[in-house]
């Protein structure tokens, strides 16, 4: 029987929610729709589990990556999550609640983005809630 860990789930114009998933590749490549690729843009030990081929395939643009000045560093394309991964462990691991909080902020409206002359531009927006709807 396989383990579970708790991640961030990231989806394009939703709100990100915590999910538990097994500490499987079939059960990661499942989450994201594809082959799995690990992104470590941050000082924190996090990582954020995406479809390698989201752009490519031309998923709908989820969330910007920042610099530390607020400047685009990458777009991610599609369903992706964030899990726990410290440098010394060899797979990932449930977020410490500390962290989900931090990274459910970071990431809490979804985005547009826009071509402008000066490149890639994104906009947070709040998403529509089916709750809301009646």
């Amino acid at each position: 029987m396989n383990e579970k860990i708790t991640v961030l789930l990231v989806e394009p114009g939703k709100y990100p929610k915590p999910i538990e998933i097994e500490d499987t590749l079939e059960a990661m490549q499942e989450v994201v729709g594809g082959d799995i690729e690990e992104y470590m843009p941050f000082d924190d030990e996090v990582a954020i589990i995406c479809n390698e081929e989201g752009k490519m395939n031309g998923s709908q643009l989820n969330r910007a990556v920042y610099s530390k000045d607020k400047q685009i560093l990458d777009v991610i394309a599609g369903k992706f999550f964030i899990a726990y991964a410290p440098f010394e462990s060899e797979s990932f691991l449930s977020m410490p609640k500390d962290l989900m909080k931090k990274y459910e902020d970071k990431f809490r409206y979804p985005e547009k983005f826009y071509k402008t002359p000066a490149g890639v531009e994104a906009k947070a927006y709040k998403p529509v809630s089916k709750d809301m709807e009646r």
